[in-house]
Order: C-alpha cells, then structure tokens, then sequence
C-alpha cells in the first residue's frame, strides 16, 4: 500500500529504540540541567528571512521552506536548532546577565540527504554557552557533552579537535595567501591533497602530518607555529585536552573543516565505539545581534538516533506480566521498585505476548 510508505529519509521510530532514544534524551538534559544549562524549546519553524539570516554557510541550503497560509509569507522548518538558540539569547533574553546557558531538544528536517547519512529528519539535543568562549567556558562545554553521554550510558568516546580559523590566521599572519587562494586551500587541506597543497602553498604541508593522537599531534603544531600566531590557540586546547585525560580517546585534525564552516577558533567532533560516524559536533561561534553586532558562544549538539541505532543507548526491556486479578497495590509496589510493569486484560494473555521478561509470582519477580 503506497499510503504506508513514507518519503525518502523518513522513518517511524519503534519501541524500543523510540523509549530508549527518549531515555538518552532524559538523561542528557538531566546532566546538563545539573551543570546550570536550562531548557529552550524553540518553535519548529519561523520566517525563512529570519532563520536564514542566522544559518551561515551551508545550512542555509538544508532549509526546507513552504508559504504560510495565514501570513501568506515564507516560512522554514529548522535543519538546525543552534540558530534558534542563538535568536532566543540576543532577543527573548538579550536582557539576561551573561553567560547564558541554554538546553535544547526536538526534531529538525532537512531538505536533502547524502549517500552516507541518508536521514532527513533528525532529533538534535544540545547545549550553548552564550557570551563567552574563552577556554574555561569551552572547556566546560566539552565536559558537560562528555558528561551527558556517560550519565546516557555512552561509552567509548572519543573526541577529535580542530582549529577551523587555521588557515585564515596563518594566511593573515606568518604565512601569507592570497585571499582568492584561502579557501581552495583550505579544501586540500582538509582532503588530505598533499600535491593540490604544494601547488598552492607548499608551506602549509606539515600541517597534513599534524593529525593524529592528540599530544604528538599538538606537538607537531607546537613545533610547526614558528612565528607564535597559533600559539593561544594551542595552549588553550591543551588546557581543555588535560581535562578530558583518562576519560576519553582525543585526537586532534587541525585542518578538519567539513561541518565547521561557522566555527571561530574551536571545533570538536565526538564518536563512541561502535558507532559509524560521529555522534555530536561543538566549538565556538558567534550569534549575531540587531544591528550587526556579534556576541561569542560556544555549544555542542548530538543525535540521538545513531547512538540508539548502534546500541549505545538503554534499550533493555525489563517487563513485569501481570496475571489477571492481580492487586493493583502490587503491580503499584513493583514499579515503585523500578519494574515496568504489563497486566493482562483477558484471560488468554501471555508473558510472551506482551514481550515480557519476568512474571509476577506471588509478590515477586520470576525471569522467565
């Protein structure tokens, strides 16, 4: 039947992965309320002019836009909620003492999809930091994402780094480029193109080698910034990287800028074990106010689907069957004791019909 399908890079999230994705989701918030980073639920979609303004880069081309028929004007459904996040601090809350922090989760859509990463609707969950992106706010921005994902069971994680001012800064600075030149070579470099390098700027090569394991890698980029123009830059990741130590793998790419497009001087991108892809991307930013001027931030997003697809979140399905005529003061007693519990409404009902993996004896739980 044509009318149960649904368009390409749409799908129906079943249980248990639809309550595992919102168990995630809970505890990620969770870990971010405690850490002072209160939720913002931004509206699903709002003027395209609006939005657009804030998507820089690429996004904007994600954007899904329809007429409104009540205001007849143009609308758009996020791809992304960062930009709502960033409108909500310079208008709702301009007022609001800075820092603000912020916590957010929903849906976005975007227009298409890669080969790769065929969704088209994801479920975003983040925080942002707004009006600072020093290194004691980045760094905390990295320890609450990190934090988040082990309160949501998240293990084996690692975290990449990047510098995606990089090549700007050197160009203006030690190792000049011309500005028509600043970008293709930016995309050699983040393609790993050594020969499309030497043709443009062979002295930008060692930055290739740079990437790896984070502390030989930070080296060669110590050893590599000859003139000092990198050198804040450096010694602020090695301050957020110190304390990650033990938890986390770390790795640092300077020159990644695939999904960093609007970042300043920090991106990071985060993987767990098992999972294809990443499963989140931060740095720091800039939100831009009415007028023109710009305030600094820095957050982090995740999504919730590839972590539950590769069976990092809690999907365990831990039910109670009910038999008929039970005392509902017991079913009560048992979730209270933390059991999800299933009653039979017939007498025909069975444990293995209704996927449960205990039966409910006498006041207890027997695994079946």
């Amino acid at each position: 039947m044509t009318n149960a399908l649904l368009p390409e890079g749409f799908r129906d999230r079943l249980p248990p992965f639809a309550d595992a994705a919102a168990r995630l989701e809970q505890a990620v918030l969770g870990a971010a309320y405690a850490h002072g980073y209160e939720r913002a639920d931004p509206a699903l979609a709002e003027f395209e002019a609006g939005l657009a303004s804030r998507l820089k880069s690429a996004r904007a081309q994600d954007v899904v836009r329809f007429v409104d028929p009540v205001s007849q004007a143009t609308l758009a459904i996020r791809p992304d909620m960062t930009a709502q996040i960033g409108r909500i601090a310079a208008t709702r809350m301009g007022h609001h003492p800075r820092p603000v922090r912020l916590s957010y989760a929903g849906p976005v859509l975007k227009l298409r999809a890669s080969q790769l990463s065929p969704e088209r609707e994801l479920r975003q969950m983040g925080c942002e930091l707004i009006g600072l992106d020093t290194v004691v706010a980045a760094r905390e921005i990295v320890d609450v994402a990190v934090a988040a994902l082990e309160a949501a069971g998240v293990r084996g994680i690692s975290i990449d780094f990047t510098l995606p001012d990089l090549v700007a800064t050197l160009a203006a600075g030690p190792l000049p480029v011309d500005a028509s030149l600043i970008g293709e070579l930016s995309d050699r470099l983040d393609a790993k193109d050594a020969g499309g390098v030497a043709e443009i700027a062979p002295a930008y090569l060692p930055l290739i080698e740079a990437a790896g394991p984070f502390e030989p890698a930070h080296d060669r980029l110590c050893a590599f910034d000859v003139g000092g123009a990198l050198r804040s830059r450096l010694d602020g990741l090695w301050a957020i990287a110190s304390g990650l130590k033990g938890r986390v793998a770390l790795t640092l790419d300077p020159t990644e800028r695939h999904g960093f497009e609007y970042q300043t001087w920090l991106g990071f991108s985060i993987f767990a074990e098992g999972v294809r892809g990443e499963i989140g991307r931060g740095g720091s930013y800039t939100i831009v106010h009415e007028g023109g001027a710009e305030e600094a931030a820095v957050g982090f997003s995740l999504y919730a689907d590839a972590i539950v697809a590769a069976g990092l979140g809690d999907i365990d399905r831990r039910r109670l069957f009910v038999p008929l005529g039970t005392d509902p003061a017991i079913s009560a007693a048992m979730r209270a004791k933390g059991w999800v519990t299933v009653a039979a409404l017939e007498a025909g009902d069975t444990p293995e019909a209704q996927l449960c993996t205990h039966l409910l004896v006498e006041g207890e739980a027997r695994a079946l």
